[in-house]
């Protein structure tokens, strides 16, 4: 019975993670590469690499008139305040057509930033790892919430058929044939990240509960529009007036900030959005910053925009406060920077799993295929490339081109951080293309030159955007670390180890690859088609 269940296990363990490895791949690099975002901001906006200050921002210096002039007409105006992690005051509104319009400040002088014309990391990296940028019919976040399951099906199944989980954990030989070496990678990424993987995939599912399940709270408040808003109100504080259609004012926003840090005990607000200016029934919501704290929490308070008084302040129940909490642990937003270390680490932890689960898979079958005359390998190896090699090589032309191009370039009717997103996908695009027309022949062999050519790509690509950053902004690793920007100096660093690793990735694949043994009537026999613990993966 137990061995029933181990060998259906690890069909299920093998299956899922070939046709979902793909997005799980993207997914964890993509959402390592987050726990920097706005690291690659302050790299790829140039313009908002300003010098830290500890003066408080005044808002009704900076912000109001600003948005007196910029956002007139508009039904709603707002600013992101400065913290540790970001320099520059951010002000949106609504344009005439109702689209978002986001302007930087300087929090000193109140001077306008130039529009850097990037999404960077905020804008591409951080939603690309949980919507992958689908946006139609929401399919983007579906295909993330699958590929959660799948996470939590691997972890489960792969507990299961490792009988000798713990011991495996010390055995790495990467001297063996590619196949063992790689289990071994594989087996080492998966127990040592497991409490991770774990949260990441359930936190994940938990943090979309509404996208998944969006009539959750029919059963308690009922259908239809009011009820929805009740629910809304309750769970997350929103807090809504209609507008009275006679002119008012705005009293004094750097009042109603002191006034919400003295209520919050010195809780520091983050975020201020006034509702219907320049009417009387105008109001101003105020959210407390979460960078001190695991939980992304959801205290609130509303003043009345003419009084300043209170309207409503609003901290959340015990049970939205859990999910609150979850969904810190998975984003990341408070400042602790060994944490968000450790995190990267066991992100690309992730990467590495992933990459060798596929590793492993195509050699453990590459010698039956080959006799049988499947064309398995060969199209699951294509994906491999290009889904593991791929996808960072689109993001180093993702960096490049951001340097490249100037302000305000436009091509074709796309703007510059649209031209931005167009190379990354052409690119990881092409990569996929390129691996399909490199794979090796014959089909015994590893696919070896187009891992090589995509590493070299790599490395060369990561120290041109290094070269690029000092060229065109003259903040070369020299300057940024005198005078302590650590920021941007973390990620030229980051850009040059890639590229080391990526050329001695290229080095090793250079080498001649030894020929399997073949028999009379047979290709080339595999060290075994069995994982440690005698299960075998499919």
């Amino acid at each position: 019975m137990h061995e029933t269940l181990r060998k259906s296990m690890a069909w299920l363990h093998t299956w899922a993670g070939v046709i979902i490895g793909s997005v799980l791949f993207a997914i964890f690099w993509m959402g390592s590469l987050s726990t920097f975002d706005r690291e690659f901001d302050r790299w790829m906006q140039p313009g908002t690499r300003l010098a830290s200050s500890a003066d408080p921002v005044l808002l009704d210096r900076i912000a109001m008139p600003l948005a007196a002039e910029l956002a007139a007409g508009s039904t709603q105006w707002g600013v992101n305040l400065p913290g540790d992690r970001v320099d520059h005051v951010r002000l949106f509104y609504r344009d005439a057509a109702g689209n978002t319009v986001n302007r930087a400040l300087d929090p000193r002088t109140g001077a306008l930033i130039e529009d850097q014309g990037s999404l960077a990391g905020t804008g591409f990296f951080f939603p690309f790892h949980f919507r992958l940028h689908i946006k139609w019919l929401d399919i983007g976040y579906w295909l993330v919430g699958l590929a959660g399951m799948a996470m939590l099906t691997l972890i489960v199944s792969g507990v299961i058929v490792h009988r000798k989980i713990f011991a495996d954990f010390f055995l790495f030989r990467p001297r063996k044939q590619l196949q063992r070496a790689s289990l071994d990678l594989h087996n080492l990424t998966g127990v040592l990240g497991l409490p991770f993987h774990f949260l990441i995939a359930l936190s994940g599912l938990v943090i979309l509960i509404q996208v998944y399940f969006p009539l959750a709270h029919v059963g308690a408040f009922g259908s239809g529009t009011q009820a929805k808003s009740a629910f809304q109100a309750e769970a997350f504080g929103r807090y809504t007036r209609p507008k009275a259609h006679a002119p008012g004012q705005l009293a004094s926003l750097d009042a109603m900030l002191a006034q919400a840090e003295h209520q919050w005990s010195g809780g520091k607000p983050f975020f201020v959005r006034v509702w219907h200016p320049g009417d009387a029934a105008s109001y101003v919501e105020v959210r407390r910053s979460h960078a001190n704290d695991v939980t992304m929490n959801l205290d609130q308070i509303y003043f009345d925009a003419q009084t300043g008084q209170v309207l409503r302040r609003f901290e959340a129940s015990p049970t939205v406060g859990v999910q609150r909490f979850i969904s810190g642990m998975h984003f990341i937003q408070f400042d602790h920077w060994g944490l968000r270390w450790l995190y990267l680490l066991a992100g690309l932890a992730g990467c590495v799993m992933v990459a060798t689960g596929f590793v492993f898979w195509l050699e453990s079958r590459r010698a039956s295929h080959a006799r049988k005359g499947l064309a398995g390998v060969r199209v699951v190896e294509a994906l491999t490339v290009g889904s593991v090699s791929g996808i960072v090589l689109a993001t180093a032309a993702y960096l490049v081109v951001n340097r490249l191009l100037p302000l305000g370039a436009t091509f074709a009717g796309q703007d510059r951080a649209a031209l931005e997103v167009w190379v990354f996908y052409l690119v990881w695009l092409g990569a996929f293309a390129h691996a399909a027309w490199r794979r090796a022949e014959p089909a015994l062999q590893p696919a070896r030159q187009a891992w090589r050519e995509q590493c070299v790509a790599i490395g060369v690509l990561s120290v041109l955007a290094v070269v690029l950053n000092a060229w065109t902004t003259g903040d070369h690793l020299l300057v940024t670390l005198t005078r302590g920007d650590l920021q941007v100096a973390g990620v030229d660093l980051m850009l040059l180890l890639t590229a080391c690793t990526a050329g001695w990735a290229a080095h090793r694949l250079g080498r001649h690859a030894p020929q399997p043994r073949m028999t009379a009537g047979a290709g080339p026999k595999p060290i075994a088609e069995a994982a440690p613990g005698g299960h075998r993966h499919g």
